[in-house]
């Protein structure tokens, strides 16, 4: 007999080779002090589809990318995503081992996904655009919007 409980399943997200090298490192160094979080990146980065650095779109969420958001809780929210030494919430700064930075990394816009508060509680948050930082020398940042039908609609 089949279970009615239904359960969410997970977007596809893809991570770079060089980041999914970093987190998992990170992942390993933060395991003894703060295993949940830990677990959490780990568990991420196990489902990612792993490509090279190159072929991570504009509109992916990675490492030092600013992620434009809207939360199931209101507002829509701007964050970038930083490793925890450059972590800084009054800057905007989010660090990769928080509940929601495990949630966005790999996330494209237009995709949703479900996440699970420090509270516990569970939420959902649905990515409307993605900025990467600009290269070395160049003044310019890349913008990848979600499509118009989805920044119309939030």
């Amino acid at each position: 007999m089949q279970n009615n409980t239904k359960t969410r399943r997970k977007p596809n997200i893809r991570i770079s080779q060089s980041d999914h090298a970093r987190l998992s490192a990170l992942a390993s160094t933060v395991a003894a002090r703060n295993p949940e979080a830990s677990d959490e990146l780990l568990a991420e980065l196990e489902r990612a589809r792993i490509v090279a650095d190159g072929w991570v779109s504009a509109g992916t969420v990675r490492m030092g990318s600013t992620v434009t958001f809207k939360p199931d809780t209101g507002d829509r929210k701007t964050i970038t995503l930083v490793f925890p030494g450059d972590a800084d919430i009054s800057e905007g700064k989010v660090s990769i081992l928080t509940p929601i930075g495990t949630a966005l990394i790999g996330l494209s816009a237009g995709q949703s996904i479900m996440w699970t508060a420090r509270d516990g509680r569970r939420h959902e948050l649905l990515v409307l655009a993605v900025n990467q930082p600009a290269p070395e020398g160049d003044g310019a940042e890349r913008l990848a919007p979600a499509s118009p039908a989805i920044a119309a609609s939030v």
